[in-house]
């Protein structure tokens, strides 16, 4: 099927010799007619098969849980005894964001009607976000038993974990739900197993043909040896374990920018519409909707100079009177309001400033500067007479007619224009009376550092020890208000205990606390390492039901960027009738180093927040997010980082001889581009992008540079 209500499930088989020989699998076989039964509700399963490695294991399951081809099913086949390389439970708890212990009960419970070396089996199974996660046995006739025991439960788990209404689920009872799943609660069923001694040993799961362990990768009989990759003995960083058994390799795949970004956009929730009110504080909004004008402007015909209404003729042959002459002073015009305007006499003038309306019969508007005083009034106070010099003035000559500026109705601002701090779309809006606006809710951030080593940078006290101060809170705050992001300081949180920084993230979503508001954002430094402290990924895995869409990003600096994202249900109740639904929270966990933190926060965070913001709404949006790219041209040679793209900190100018961008290294001394330099962005207004290779780029090598600040001006 392949339906709206159709199921996706996947068979990940795990064996080293099956990877290399796909035709000794079996297992697929074998439980890929589950889902092609016919009437049933599943799509064909996906398929792959993969070695006894936590990695590549862990890859695959967050591919397919994590990934934009999501699916609600996921089955691992193997490696789930006590042989040496059996790893598949090491590889899936940590992955597991709410554990089904039923399930692994009913499994073992039917296996064990079979043969007791069930009790032999590791089974796992459990909810990673919305995708159900089961391990079988690694024999084809032992995943069966075991698939069996639990499939007609699990078109009723996979809707749960995908998001569906629990309440309408459950409506018809215990006794509705066993039904529709074909099962009954008055017997306990078996499925035909066929010969209860037929010898299938649980506790040895790689069954794929592969008989000979004598080759020296057997399964319990090599002990790992010194020279092994990490890759091939990775352990859990469980913050509850002791040191010794963290990962000596990140389970997380190494992303390139491009995918890390496209990760990023996908997950990105779409922008909030809120009402705002038109002033200042709607600079740096986006607009939700087309605007029209509510009112002409101008609303009335006024004069574009200073000097004196008349009535022009409309040609010289209508022997109409000349403007040309001596004319009476009938009235004074301001531009202020005023009561009704007295209609204009023929042979008089009325003296107007800029901005003021005509008065009736009047059509046209002679300069001051093409009139001179003629007689005054008695008390030489004001003008009795005034001579207009030409007769060349033509009826409209120095008047804006109602409406030229911007007609009533017209459209004057599109949906997803900015309001920028130049002020021509705040002036646009109030001159037409626009009173508020639907814009995009400008996304809160809310900014932790992590670590014991942190102190305030304010804090009057010596330091001491290992101590630092904390520079990135500052140095990000700062970046996001220019941007022109409402922020929160959320302090500092404490490696140990672990309690303190899940409490601190859990304040932080609820607006409690150091928080005080709701933030979208959480952007987060330290911690993101290998270190037996830290514990950001963990914590937003297992504390809070997070989901990590990439640990590693192929960069230079900034290689342990972590973006993730946590449902979040708010503390708002829900109006009667309603069921609270959840909210998409993000969090960027950047790295400690003060250089890398600013580099990731500019390359990653910003797209984000544009989104947020409702940037990519606009018809002509261009299709990458955050900062501006430019060509630029080296001033000297650039080394480069033979493995990853390097983000390195530069001047750029602009040459007034011949307008070329001119970049400049902030520190080629050896230190200068460390990622603990955070010196290097004192001057710094780009990003130099660096690509991978060897050797170096020479002096007037053109490359692109991502423009965090102005341009310069150079020589």
């Amino acid at each position: 099927m392949s339906d709206s209500n159709s199921l996706k499930a996947a068979i990940l088989v795990v064996s080293d010799t099956a990877s290399q020989d796909p035709s000794t699998d079996k297992v697929v076989d074998t439980l890929t007619p589950f889902f092609t039964a016919e009437g049933s509700n599943w799509e064909r399963p996906l398929v792959k098969i993969v070695p006894d490695d936590v990695l590549d294991i862990q890859r695959t399951v967050c591919d397919w849980a994590d990934g934009p081809n999501r699916v609600n099913l996921i089955l691992l086949s193997g490696g789930t005894g006590f042989a040496v390389k059996d790893n598949t439970p090491e590889a899936v708890s940590p992955l597991i964001h709410r554990h089904a212990p039923g399930l692994v009960h009913g499994m073992i419970a039917s296996s064990l009607q079979v043969t007791p070396f069930a009790m032999m089996s590791r089974p796992v199974a459990g909810v990673r976000d919305k995708s159900l996660i089961i391990t079988l046995p690694g024999s084809p006739k032992g995943a069966k038993e075991n698939l069996e025991a639990v499939f007609k439960l699990l078109p009723h788990a996979c809707m749960q974990a995908a998001g569906a209404n629990s309440r309408n689920l459950h409506a018809g009872g215990v006794k509705k739900l066993e039904a529709d799943a074909g099962v009954s609660s008055d017997s306990q069923k078996t499925a035909d197993r066929g010969d209860p001694q037929h010898g299938h040993h649980h506790h040895h799961h790689h069954h794929h043909g592969h008989h000979d362990h004598s080759c020296g990768h057997g399964h319990g009989h090599t002990i790992p040896k010194a020279h092994t990759s990490p890759s091939e003995r990775p352990q859990s960083n469980d913050p509850n374990a002791d040191p010794t058994r963290r990962y000596r390799e990140s389970p997380y795949p190494m992303l390139s920018v491009d995918d890390a970004l496209r990760a990023i956009s996908q997950q990105t929730p779409d922008p909030v519409v809120v009402d705002a009110p038109v002033n200042t504080a709607l600079v740096g909004s986006v607009l939700a909707e087309d605007i029209y004008a509510g009112e002409a402007v101008p609303a009335y015909r006024a004069s574009i100079v200073d000097g004196y209404a008349v009535i022009a003729p409309a040609s010289p042959d209508t022997g109409s009177r000349s403007t040309k002459g001596v004319f009476p002073v009938a009235s004074i015009t301001h531009a202020n309001p005023g009561g009704t305007l007295s209609p204009l006499e023929p042979g008089t003038i009325a003296r107007i400033t800029t901005g003021a309306p005509l008065p009736p019969n009047a059509n046209a508007v002679a300069m001051v500067e093409d009139t001179v005083l003629a007689t005054s009034t008695p008390d030489g106070q004001e003008e009795a007479t005034v001579e207009i010099l030409t007769g060349d003035i033509k009826p409209g000559e120095n008047v804006r007619e109602p409406g030229s500026d911007v007609a009533l109705g017209s459209r004057i601002l599109r949906k997803g224009d900015t309001i920028t701090p130049v002020g021509g779309e705040l002036g646009l809006l109030a001159a037409t009376g626009t009173k508020t606006v639907k814009v995009y809710k400008k996304p809160c951030v809310g900014v932790l550092s992590t670590g014991d080593e942190l102190v305030e940078h304010d804090d009057p006290r010596t330091l001491h020890g290992g101590q630092i101060r904390d520079s990135n809170r500052p140095s990000l705050l700062a970046c996001l208000t220019s941007w022109g992001f409402p922020t929160v300081d959320l302090g500092i949180a404490r490696d140990t205990p672990a309690t303190e920084l899940e409490q601190s993230l859990r304040d932080a979503l609820r607006g409690v606390g150091k928080a005080k508001t709701n933030v979208d954002v959480i952007v987060t430094t330290g911690g993101v390492s290998m270190g037996e402290l830290d514990l950001l990924k963990p914590t937003i895995e297992r504390s809070l039901g997070g989901t990590i869409h990439f640990g590693r990003v192929s960069m230079k600096p900034g290689k342990p960027t972590t973006f993730a994202t946590v449902p979040f249900k708010p503390s708002a109740p829900a109006q009667a009738g309603q069921q609270q639904e959840r909210q998409t929270k993000l969090i960027f966990s950047l790295p400690g180093n003060p250089a890398s933190a600013l580099v990731t926060l500019n390359l990653f965070v910003l797209p984000s927040l544009h989104k947020l913001l409702g940037l990519a709404s606009h018809p002509s949006a261009r299709p990458s997010l955050g900062l501006p790219l430019v060509t630029v041209t080296l001033e000297h040679a650039f080394p480069l980082d033979t493995k990853r793209t390097e983000y390195h900190r530069a001047i750029v100018v602009a040459s007034r001889s011949d307008g070329r961008l001119r970049a400049t290294s902030s520190g080629l001394d050896g230190v200068g581009q460390r990622s603990s330099r955070v010196g290097s962005f004192a001057s710094a207004n780009a990003l130099v992008v660096l690509p991978p290779g060897k050797g170096r780029i020479e002096k007037g090598g053109l490359v692109q540079a991502l423009m965090m600040g102005g341009v310069l001006s150079g020589a």
